[in-house]
């Protein structure tokens, strides 16, 4: 459904952010991108829906082929749900109108001025009551804690009705109680409609618990891609860039 091939991003700085990965993605799989800060994680889902363009290889998705084609990412994107770590909500605006903003990429420019029309009216407010916010419909965005927002976040990505879901760091700014909500909510909603995943991540124990498939990222690299049980703590030893213990120096 969705590939990489060669991928690499060096950005204007000089900094190799990406060096000649290749990974694919599985229909409904739920992968996550494993790896310390600036390790690349971001990088590589942001190239994903073109937020970042790669300065080397390529992107495809089914039915678009490269999605740098022109008219591809568009189409791309229209059924490619984002997820953000700092939410990226309107704040004045209510609940609702949030959530609807995910509706924008299935209308002309032109209609996208005008009211939204009922049936996107009842799409998102059924996705406001899947992550447990419908009676916050009319509530203003600022006026909610950071879960909450978070919340408004995901029902506006599955509002798009999307076949692949991006969230970047979507829980890192969040207590772990909250976290492992939201990101039970993320798996749960996924997983129910079949939405092919990709989330990046800092915890190791959420990773190894919602993961179908972890790929495990160091310095721009891909250093382990398997499922979650085959995760070892040699793996994490190279994920983290760790010396490893007396153990693995006498073998």
């Amino acid at each position: 459904m969705l590939s990489v091939r060669d991928l690499g991003v060096r950005y204007a700085n000089g900094v190799q952010a990406l060096s000649a990965t290749t990974l694919s993605f599985r229909p409904g799989e739920f992968t996550v991108l494993l790896g310390p800060s600036g390790a690349g994680k971001s990088t590589l889902l942001r190239c994903l829906n073109g937020l970042v363009r790669p300065t080397a290889g390529t992107v495809s998705a089914e039915g678009t082929g490269d999605i740098h084609h022109p008219g591809a990412l568009r189409a791309h994107r229209r059924r490619t749900g984002m997820i953000f770590q700092q939410h990226q909500l309107i704040g004045r605006l209510s609940v609702l109108r949030n959530v609807l903003t995910g509706r924008l990429g299935h209308h002309s420019t032109l209609r996208t001025f005008l009211p939204a029309p009922h049936a996107d009216r009842l799409i998102a407010l059924d996705c406001l009551d899947r992550v447990g916010l419908l009676d916050k419909a009319l509530a203003r965005v600022d006026q909610l804690s950071g879960g909450q927002q978070q919340r408004v976040g995901i029902a506006r990505a599955i509002a798009q009705r999307p076949a692949i879901v991006l969230a970047d760091e979507p829980v890192a700014s969040l207590d772990p109680a909250s976290a492992e909500q939201v990101l039970d909510l993320i798996h749960g909603i996924c997983k129910a409609d079949g939405i092919t995943a990709v989330v990046s991540l800092h915890q190791i124990e959420l990773a190894r618990r919602f993961a179908d498939r972890l790929v495990g990222v160091c310095a721009g690299r891909v250093v382990f891609d398997g499922r979650a049980g085959e995760l070892r703590q040699a793996d994490l030893d190279r994920i983290y860039r760790r010396p490893p213990g007396p153990a693995a120096q006498a073998a």
